[in-house]
């Protein structure tokens, strides 16, 4: 049958299938689209229709055939051609040493050893079998010598090529098994656990389960679904490719198309891998996925094999690992705790436990339906985890522990500070309550209201606050320039210099700026760049009161939650009076001008990732005074995403929108 199709079909077709392949490339694995979504589609459209019309010439590579296999009964198993070992473990410099100290003796040599290291992600381990170019099949790891072939699942990952690239530096190998860790990214992992909320379906409890769970469906539609990527790190049978360090296999692997973790670090000596951990571990909590410590490898092919392997593991490599950021432990009790604008957060008292190198005795709940959800119960045994290694939260109960005296746990109807009543607003999962006079809410106003971004009153902790709050000299926000230096050289920790210093600094405070003055408000849904954008567009306070819902969704940055809650503050009576009595105690609020050009002619940025020359603050305020605009989100409306190092969900969603993605030097030369 196909001897009767024209040349000129099968000819489109690969060409077809040679563009999308380079296009899936350039935009899964180098992060740099050549083109937009809508090419691309209509590319694979036409790839469709030409298949539809020969099936006979659709081939097990093409584009189209990354999810269409039908769903298993069950998995078929594949043997490695050479064994998928485990790596031994180091936890301290000690352990290192001491395996830098084993491959110097076993090789007999005096001269230092070079080693490449990598970060360990924390996924699922894989195996891609590419004959003459082509993917022919896919396994798990399994025991190290046996795993699954889950090959319709591995085609459904877009950063997994179908077909390898040509590379000039390096040959086509006739075979190449690839190892690599699939995962899920922070922000993809936050996405599926959302859209798995909405169906009411249990959720993952981190993002490794969620990948391991994913690539272990039998029916492929369903894995094509979830947000499954990959780093490749090394390789097992090859036949037509001899690299002689493991710094040329990553680079060949590279370039045949597979994609490699941007922060290996390669040819390294022992005093550098200390410095590269401790890198790693600083940016942990900043990179948009999961790793668990840094793999150390000797760097040389022919050492690693003069070193061969034991049993379990090869002897030219260990993980270096980090501190865990999940444990177990029991939850004590919950509190429930009132913030500045009411919210009733409920809040796990746990038997105390070291988290990621970090004693852990509490940790938050979020509000009643995650509790619920969750069924979490005082006396339950729990999973914690630092989230983003800062703020720990219960992860999941660890029901089969349960001995049958734990409590269920319900928020209460009354504010637990000030016995107020309490009430769930329309379309949130947060109580609140009513009282504007709470005093917990006060506390937690007048801390935001001295804190560094608002009027930075220097000596004006947490614990000074409230002892100001429950010995009456602190009633509302303007009562702080009231404050007198013979009242608190008596309280707690309080002496005469400190008192005079705390009284001193309260004074120079009172001169501010206007945005700085709005987000020491405290209005809910205004932070410091939305106080920033009100006090550009309105010269007073009384401008800004006096401005309409309408006129104050018009401005870029100020959303319809936003806009409603200024106008609500500045409606009430108790906040006019408030603002008139710290005028009356000679707070200044003037408006800074800004000297400003129109060199970026209100084109609209966003800011992702960690910035190394200027920091977000000073890049926004750069911007704004070259007459451009910052955005918090990318929308088909941003012209350009500044990307810094590590970047998160943003650069993944100016890449499906085709948005400009520049790096600092770039911004550093448009902005002179």
């Amino acid at each position: 049958m196909s001897a009767d199709i024209e040349p000129a079909v099968k000819a489109r077709l690969e060409q077809l299938r040679h563009k999308l392949h380079h296009h899936n490339y350039r935009y899964y694995v180098l992060d740099d689209p050549e083109v937009s979504d809508a090419e691309y589609d209509r590319l694979m459209q036409e790839l469709l229709a030409i298949e539809r019309q020969w099936p006979e010439l659709k081939t097990a590579d093409s584009p189209s055939q990354r999810v269409g296999a039908p769903p298993l009964e069950k998995f078929e198993s594949m043997r490695h051609s050479l064994p998928m070992l485990s790596l031994d473990n180091g936890f301290e410099d000690g352990d290192i040493i001491d395996f830098d100290r084993r491959i110097t003796r076993l090789l007999d040599t005096d001269g230092p050893i070079l080693y490449t290291a990598e970060p360990k992600m924390d996924g699922v381990a894989v195996e891609l079998v590419y004959e003459e170019g082509r993917l022919s099949r896919a396994a798990t790891r399994g025991d190290g010598v046996t795993g699954e072939l889950i090959t319709a699942n591995v085609k459904t990952i877009q950063s997994v090529p179908l077909r390898l690239q040509e590379a000039a530096e390096w040959p086509m190998p006739a075979l190449l098994e690839v190892r690599g860790e699939v995962f899920i990214s922070h922000s993809g992992f936050r996405r599926l656990n959302s859209e798995r909320a909405a169906e009411d379906l249990p959720l993952f409890a981190n993002p490794r389960n969620a990948a391991a769970g994913s690539l272990r469906q039998l029916d492929s539609a369903i894995t094509a679904k979830r947000p499954l990527e990959i780093f490749c790190y090394g390789v097992g049978l090859i036949r037509g490719l001899e690299p002689t360090s493991h710094r040329d296999t990553l680079n060949a692997l590279k370039g045949l198309g597979l994609r490699i973790n941007p922060l290996v670090r390669p040819q390294i000596t022992l005093e550098q891998i200390f410095d590269y951990r401790r890198e790693l571990e600083e940016q942990r909590s900043r990179l948009p996925y999961d790793i668990d410590g840094i793999v150390i490898k000797v760097d040389r092919v022919p050492f690693q094999k003069l070193l061969g392997a034991t049993t379990r593991s090869p002897r030219w490599a260990i993980a270096y690992k980090f501190q865990g950021v999940q444990e177990t432990t029991r939850l004590l009790e919950i509190e429930v705790q009132v913030g500045r604008t009411g919210a009733l957060t409920p809040v796990a008292h746990l038997m105390p436990v070291k988290v990621g190198g970090v004693t852990v005795s509490r940790a938050t709940l979020h509000n009643q339906d995650e509790v619920k959800r969750k069924d979490i119960r005082v006396g339950d045994t729990v999973l914690v985890q630092r989230a983003g290694d800062v703020i720990p939260e219960v992860v999941k109960v660890i029901a089969s522990r349960r001995q049958g005296g734990e409590r269920e746990f319900v928020m209460p109807s009354n504010c637990p500070a000030c016995g107020a009543s309490v009430v769930r607003e329309e379309g949130e999962a947060i109580l609140r309550c009513v009282n504007a006079s709470c005093p917990a809410q006060i506390k937690e106003r007048i801390k935001h209201f001295a804190s560094k971004g608002a009027f930075d009153i220097d000596g004006m902790g947490s614990k000074l606050v409230e002892q100001l709050v429950d010995k009456g000299l602190l009633r509302s926000l303007a009562d702080v320039f009231t404050l007198r230096e013979d009242e608190l050289r008596h309280l707690e920790r309080m002496g005469p210099k400190s008192a005079l210093n705390l009284q001193t600094a309260i004074g120079q405070s009172k001169r501010i700026t206007l945005s700085r003055f709005l987000y020491a408000l405290g209005i809910r849904h205004v932070g410091e760049h939305g106080a920033e954008i009100l006090a550009q567009r309105f010269e007073t306070l009384e401008d800004l009161a006096a401005a309409g819902r309408e006129e104050l969704e018009s401005l870029a940055g100020i959303g319809p939650a936003a806009a409603e809650s200024v106008r609500q503050f500045f409606g009430e009576n108790q906040n006019r009076l408030m603002i008139e009595r710290m005028n009356e105690l000679n707070v200044d609020i003037f408006r800074e001008d800004i000297p400003r050009d129109d060199k970026l002619g209100g084109r609209v940025f966003v800011l992702t990732g960690a910035l190394t020359k200027m920091t977000r603050k000073e890049a926004r305020e750069r911007i704004e005074r070259a007459g451009g605009r910052v955005s918090a989100s990318v929308s088909r409306q941003t012209d350009f995403v500044v990307a810094g190092t590590s970047p998160g969900s943003k650069l993944e969603r100016a890449q499906q929108l085709g948005v400009e993605v520049i790096d600092e030097d770039i911004l550093e030369r448009m902005l002179g």
